[in-house]
């Protein structure tokens, strides 16, 4: 993933609102957002080159989502990010369990953002760093937690205004934007002008690289979730859409 706005409002009938982008290479095999065959309560989208995910649901109430940390000086890890997502989703740790360990490994994944929630609570890891998120409206792109760059803020803004009535269109439109800021709002994270300039929108039109997936995830209170998906070609050009719906359920703590 490189965008990703979400509400996180513990006891609100919604409490999970996410509307995420995900960037991707075009020549990178992926499946599009459905229940796992070998993880059957799993819904995902699927990497079919290392076998993770960007973001998913499971049937015990779990969510989770990676994005890559921007940064050419960084060392790469030997592990694919996509794993991180996986095994949370996949698996029977608690949370406080899982993110304990996926913060002793962080050294083996090149720099990522990792959001994993169990239905009552939500953090976000990055490489040695672990918070607990309280009730609020945030914005992960490929930087720290909140970071303003210009996509990020008005897509969290844009977020933030559907809150009362969250529609799918308008939260898919948010994510359609191709505006790009002026040249002084770019950050700089050493990868040239022009390139900056290509990742500076929400839906990334490129022939080579670009927005692979738009997806949106809605978890009720009671269980219920829907996860809505359309997935992209290069230039942009639609692939198909995916809408998951179930009831989750949690299972007894520690």
């Amino acid at each position: 993933m490189c965008l990703i706005v979400f509400a996180w409002r513990p006891g609100h009938a919604l409490p999970l609102l996410v509307a995420a982008n995900r960037d991707e290479f075009h020549r990178r095999p992926s499946a599009p957002a459905a229940q796992w065959d070998d993880a059957p309560g799993v819904y995902a989208g699927r990497d079919l080159e290392a076998g993770g995910t960007w973001l998913g649901l499971s049937t015990h109430g779990r969510f989770a989502a990676v994005t890559n940390v921007r940064d050419p000086s960084q060392t790469q890890g030997p592990r694919s990010r996509g794993e991180l997502p996986r095994g949370w989703l996949a698996g029977t740790d608690t949370l406080d369990r899982y993110a304990a360990r996926v913060l002793t490994q962080s050294e083996q994944y090149t720099g990522f953002n990792l959001l994993l929630g169990d239905g009552k609570r939500l953090c976000w890891i990055s490489q040695h760093r672990l918070t607990w998120l309280t009730e609020g409206i945030y914005g992960l792109s490929n930087a720290q937690l909140g970071t303003p760059w210009p996509k990020l803020t008005k897509a969290r803004q844009a977020l933030e205004a559907e809150l009362e009535h969250p529609e799918p269109e308008a939260l898919f439109r948010l994510l359609a934007d191709t505006t790009q800021p002026a040249d002084d709002q770019l950050p700089d994270t050493g990868i040239g002008l022009e390139s900056e300039r290509m990742l500076s929108s929400a839906f990334i039109q490129g022939e080579h690289y670009g927005t692979r997936a738009s997806t949106l995830v809605y978890a009720w209170e009671n269980g219920d979730r829907r996860l809505l998906e359309r997935s992209f070609g290069p230039h942009g050009q639609p692939q198909g859409e995916a809408d998951v719906r179930f009831r989750a359920s949690w299972a007894p703590e520690d």
